[in-house]
């Protein structure tokens, strides 16, 4: 039986595919930028930013997290040419409204304690000031850039919008 992600991915990626042509676009992205933004489903990078296919990494994870990306900033900037970051969170992240033992509270209540074993030394990285944490991941980045000439820039995401602002 197949689920709602995979009939959506089957059936998008064929419409998808019936009309796409642009398989001879370069690996590194043309435009020399990275983004990194939440995993939210409200979220379309592509949409929201203006990127054209092929035109900048669109890193994710929960929270656009500096620290949890850093591997792919690194591979990016390194082996791809990246010579910036754009750094974009968002209102209504669900990052901001739980923390690590909240987390590791509803893993023990959800799945028992063997599964709160496995997540018991992940820290969860939540965070409860949008702007703050826009600012520190932007600092931490910048502290830790092994490719000098890098530009790093912090962005707050309005799901309720559409529109973004330049906090750093």
């Amino acid at each position: 039986m197949s689920t709602n992600g995979e009939q959506n991915l089957e059936q998008g990626n064929k419409a998808y595919a019936a009309s796409f042509t642009q398989g001879d676009l370069a690996l590194p992205p043309s435009q020399n930028y990275a983004v990194l933004t939440c995993m939210d489903a409200r979220i379309d990078p592509a949409a929201a930013f203006g990127i054209p296919l092929g035109a900048a990494h669109v890193i994710r994870n929960a929270g656009a997290n500096a620290r949890d990306a850093f591997r792919s900033i690194v591979i990016s900037q390194q082996l791809l040419g990246t010579t910036e970051v754009l750094v974009v969170k968002h209102t209504g992240c669900g990052m901001l409204i739980f923390d690590n033992e909240t987390a590791k509270g509803l893993v023990k209540r959800n799945k028992g304690e063997a599964a709160l074993k496995e997540v018991q030394d992940i820290d969860f990285l939540t965070f409860s000031d949008l702007e703050a944490e826009v600012k520190k991941d932007v600092e931490w980045l910048q502290s830790r850039a092994v490719e000098t000439g890098i530009r790093f820039t912090g962005w707050i995401y309005e799901v309720e919008t559409g529109k973004a602002r330049k906090v750093v």
